[in-house]
């Protein structure tokens, strides 16, 4: 009789949510789920940015350098390009590898909003801004205006690309990441200004392709808030494949000249290239949509404080995904919208445990990582245990050519209980799903190293890193 009466209660708690990118549309299905009443507010299409612009559109770009880049190592393999010895046995074609990216995301953006109205979700095209904490006023695209009121309110804005003042993207020669596949030909010379997580994706992907690329860094390595090891191993490869990376350098400007453009550095050196990449961080989009007037708590950066459950500092409203100053992962965002409504509507909700997120970066090779990092053991190294295992040793490794990368697993030292690992190679963000699985169970070393693999595969590396962590027990 309780969890009928609850389903009733649900049917009458009107959800309204703003914006439709990972942490509304996950939210937005929970909440039909739960028997709610939802409505999904967004300005553009379903999936956001991380589907029209950001997350489909680039991790597509980078598989389609994984094949160029197959393809170019084939020689290794012993396979020859019948009709010739061409020293390129395949060119890019970026208007059409431009065309099929963009169709992808187009095709996924149709699932999603298919998928939501199968659910019972009411899609709104147009944009939306709080009034006050129970309700909502939307200017739809076609100019009707109203306001809905609502029981629950989700905000799920997202951010973009941030813009330095003496850098502005024209979308041509100076691009921010969102207009790379208006490019119809392959920039011969690529400057990217950022060595995070977005730039070095994207300068590991064109450099693939064929582009001279330059990576401007700022600090001491690429990659720095990854592991250490494993952002040393992906700056190795980057330098052995003829990437210029200039670390430690800052860039002060980028002009258009001509047909090209003029990257100026801190110290003066200048680099000249047929286009640049500004890769210097995100904003939220926060501003302009009534969460001052609604009294939501914001930082200084402009991103909406919330909880481990997503609730903001005004009961009723919500905010999930990169408005917020959670990690920002199109995983997180649509767990954090997934727990807005768990919490919204009664149901068993568990707070969110970054501790147990697992992320990637695209690189090749990729760089995987969950749970607690070496960093975080500097002051305690002594409870922790750590094992690194090459995969140049491992059998399936060799026939498929991987000379670099390693697993490397965090146990607590006594119980051994798995804390954290890191997988560097191709396909990492595969490989690190048993290592999350066990942090997010607490299972030991010696319980991951009892688990059978397929002999030959690289999941066996885990197991035998695993395995020298075993401590035998009297």
């Amino acid at each position: 009789m309780r969890s009928v009466k609850n389903v009733l209660d649900r049917s009458h708690n009107r959800v309204v949510i703003i914006g439709g990118g990972p942490g509304g549309y996950e939210a937005a299905l929970i909440g039909a789920q739960l028997g709610a009443d939802v409505m999904l507010i967004e300005r553009d299409r379903c999936g956001g940015s991380a589907v029209l612009t950001d997350v489909v559109p680039s991790k597509s770009l980078i598989a389609t350098a994984e094949v160029m880049g197959t393809i170019h190592d084939a020689g290794t393999f012993g396979l020859r390009v019948r009709g010739g010895e061409s020293e390129t046995p395949v060119v890019p074609d970026l208007a059409a590898m431009n065309e099929r990216i963009l169709g992808l995301a187009d095709a996924q953006a149709d699932d999603i909003h298919s998928g939501l109205v199968r659910a019972g979700v009411k899609v709104i095209k147009g944009t939306a801004t709080l009034v006050d904490r129970s309700t909502v006023h939307v200017a739809e695209a076609g100019g009707t205006e109203y306001d809905l009121s609502a029981d629950t309110v989700l905000v799920s804005s997202g951010a973009h690309p941030r813009e330095l003042p003496t850098a502005i993207p024209d979308g041509e020669r100076i691009l921010s990441w969102t207009q790379l596949y208006a490019l119809d030909e392959l920039p011969p010379h690529l400057v990217v200004v950022g060595s995070g997580v977005t730039g070095a994706e994207f300068a590991s992907a064109y450099c693939a392709l064929g582009s001279e690329v330059t990576l401007v860094s700022s600090r001491e390595r690429v990659l720095p808030g990854e592991d250490e090891d494993a952002a040393e191993v992906v700056e190795e490869v980057f330098r052995s494949r003829g990437m210029n990376v200039l670390s430690r350098s800052r860039a002060d400007s980028v002009e258009r000249d001509g047909d090209g453009v003029v990257v100026t550095l801190a110290d003066g050196r200048i680099v000249r290239a047929s286009h640049c990449l500004m890769a210097v961080g995100s904003i939220p989009n926060t501003d302009g949509i009534g969460l001052e007037e609604a009294g939501v708590a914001v930082q200084e950066s402009g991103h909406i404080v919330v909880d481990g459950v997503s609730r903001t500092s005004v009961p009723g409203v919500y905010a999930s995904g990169d408005c917020t100053a959670v990690l920002p992962l199109a995983s997180v965002a649509a767990m954090q919208g997934r727990i807005a409504m768990f919490h919204a509507l009664g149901d068993a909700v568990f707070p969110l445990r970054l501790r147990n997120v697992a992320s990637n970066v695209f690189t090749a090779p990729e760089i995987a990582t969950v749970g607690l990092s070496q960093a975080d053991f500097q002051e305690n190294a002594y409870e922790v245990e750590t094992v690194t295992q090459p995969l140049h040793t491992n059998a399936r490794a060799k026939m498929l050519g991987i000379t670099e990368g390693f697993v490397k697993i965090f146990c607590r030292r006594g119980s051994g209980s798995v804390l954290g690992g890191v997988v560097v190679g191709p396909r990492a963000s595969d490989l690190i799903l048993p290592i999350t699985m066990a942090v997010e169970n607490r299972l030991t070393v010696d319980q991951l190293a009892r688990s059978f693999v397929v002999y030959p595969s690289l999941t066996g590396s885990l197991t035998e890193a695993a395995r020298k962590l075993h401590h035998h027990q009297a």
